[in-house]
């Protein structure tokens, strides 16, 4: 089951945090998320799955930053969630995907205990202009079912900027 938008600012500070909090940015079942003004993109264009992948940072300015399609960009929220007892689901908005800008095409699904910023996985299939603050993204909640171990990842938990892939550890072990 997916919390409403009143069920989800009744939980806020309790069991869902999101800082900043706006109720200008809650909707029916969702709650829109903001593009941060920093991107990331990877230094090379063959990446390795086994090996880390050194990347740079990018800038958005205020009047805007053109992406190219065939290039992968990570971004992160300019909000901070955490979740104590619920699946969080993040997807773009379908405003931006009209636009044929795709945001977590693969990693939308977030574990119960997450805690962070979120970094999107952004991808244009033409040339699009972003600008630093834009509602990006939605991120929702599912009730889970049955008794549950709380994310702790070494990973990606409690990140505080973008992060790239870390998939080269898992070979590590």
């Amino acid at each position: 089951m997916i919390l409403s938008g009143k069920e989800i600012e009744k939980r806020i500070g309790k069991d869902i945090i999101i800082e900043p909090y706006s109720p200008a940015q809650l909707n029916p079942n969702s709650y829109n998320l903001r593009l941060h003004n920093e991107l990331m993109v990877y230094d090379q264009h063959e990446l390795d799955m086994k090996k880390e992948n050194t990347a740079s940072k990018l800038i958005i300015p205020e009047d805007g930053l053109l992406l190219e399609p065939h290039k992968l960009y990570l971004g992160r929220t300019l909000e901070f969630t955490e979740t104590k007892s619920h699946v969080p689901m993040l997807e773009g908005r379908s405003s931006i995907g009209r636009l044929g800008m795709f945001i977590h095409v693969t990693a939308g699904f977030g574990d119960v205990g997450f805690s962070g910023f979120w970094t999107l996985e952004i991808f244009v299939i033409q040339p699009l202009r972003i600008y630093p603050g834009v509602e990006i993204c939605q991120i929702y909640y599912h009730n889970i079912d049955g008794t549950y171990d709380q994310y702790k990842s070494g990973k990606y938990q409690n990140n505080s900027d973008i992060q790239p892939s870390l998939l080269f550890r898992d070979f590590e072990k």
